[in-house]
């Protein structure tokens, strides 16, 4: 396989995957290059590399932004903005991890929490509904708590457990 075929590969790859993540196809695409790429690349080259429009190649580089998985990048004597992903691939999983618990963890427990508050169990289909919702709840705060250890842990740590795990 040509270095062209695999990179290509990596980023359609990367950005099915990220859609699991919550993640647009082609900000995961714009981000698998910029993991790729030796150096840092401009708007122009991303639209060039990626055949995409500037509008959508701007608006997916300020989400990278946001979600903590790029960076803006000044090059003495250019005028052009350009940009480099986080190469550290721990820190991009935490990353994710962590945006994720803020986008979709948090306000489903705070949900589930004013949904128990709400409803008094003074009938079956009440006590029901509490029930589905207690056990949402359940599994959301346990969510959080491992995200939460995955976002403090260090790299080490989380495979030496895994390993502990593997090994029973």
């Amino acid at each position: 396989m040509e270095l062209k075929e695999a990179k290509d590969k990596f980023i359609h790859t990367w950005g099915t995957l990220a859609t699991q993540w919550g993640i647009n196809r082609t900000m995961a695409q714009i981000h698998a290059l910029l993991l790729l790429s030796p150096k840092s690349m401009n708007a122009d080259e991303i639209m060039a590399d990626l055949q995409i429009s500037r509008g959508n190649v701007n608006m997916n580089l300020r989400d990278l932004m946001d979600w903590g998985l790029i960076y803006k990048q000044l090059l003495p004597g250019e005028r052009k903005e350009y940009f480099i992903a986080e190469k550290d691939i721990w820190k991009v999983a935490k990353q994710i991890a962590k945006e994720r618990r803020r986008r979709e963890i948090t306000p489903l427990i705070d949900a589930m929490e004013e949904l128990k508050e709400a409803i008094k169990p003074d009938t079956a289909e009440k006590e029901e509904f509490l029930k589905i919702v207690n056990e949402i709840s359940k599994v959301s705060v346990f969510s959080d708590s491992t995200l939460t250890a995955l976002i403090k842990s260090e790299e080490n740590w989380l495979i030496n457990n895994f390993v502990k795990i593997f090994n029973k």
